[in-house]
């Protein structure tokens, strides 16, 4: 099997971000994107994915995180739709259901080619350690616009905003890990009867 790994260059006059990631790994993981609560829900994916990842990015943060953020879902998806490679033999289909104390979330990924987000937070706070909680709809945008994945995001249950939003990272890296299996009754195959994703 071919390696499944990438490295994305982005760099914009709001950013400059590295991102590489290797799909097979362990789930080590370096970040250094000056948005300390964003590397905790990165961190969540790359261990509970068992995705390598290591992403940089000076940002305009004395400005907000917005374009940080944003711009790192749109690097991290470019990232990981050149690392998928083809498709052939992979399980194309991933979800996850992950609780942390009184929170639950739940997670499904179709690596279907057409981007698409429907996402469902009911957050019961608008900020976590200063972190506007809005903007991880920016980053799971950027993602799933530059992999080309179908992703449905829901908060069945949760009282505190942290707990929420972690058990949705926890849940999305399990998924992903689910989607980019490969499954040895479709070696070879594409996951579609279109013949193409």
């Amino acid at each position: 099997m071919a390696e499944r790994k990438a490295r994305v260059e982005r760099n914009t006059l709001e950013t400059q971000i590295t991102v590489e990631i290797n799909l097979d790994g362990t789930g080590k993981a370096c970040f250094d994107t000056g948005v300390p609560f964003l590397d905790h829900m990165m961190d969540q994916i790359a261990r509970h994915g068992l995705i390598d990842l290591d992403i940089t990015c000076k940002g305009d943060t004395y400005i907000d995180d917005h374009h940080t953020v944003e711009d790192i879902g749109i690097t991290l998806g470019q990232a990981f739709k050149q690392a998928v490679g083809d498709k052939k033999g992979i399980r194309r289909y991933g979800h996850a259901y992950v609780p942390l104390d009184e929170a639950l979330s739940r997670v499904v990924i179709d690596l279907s080619g057409r981007p698409g987000l429907c996402m469902n937070i009911p957050y019961t706070r608008a900020v976590v350690g200063g972190f506007d909680v809005d903007l991880f709809e920016e980053f799971f945008r950027g993602f799933v616009n530059h992999s080309m994945t179908t992703v449905h995001i829901d908060n069945l249950k949760g009282k505190n905003t942290h707990h929420q939003i972690e058990t949705v990272y926890k849940a999305f890296g399990r998924a992903l890990r689910m989607t980019i299996e490969m499954d040895e009754r479709m070696a070879g195959i594409m996951p579609s009867t279109k013949g193409a994703l």
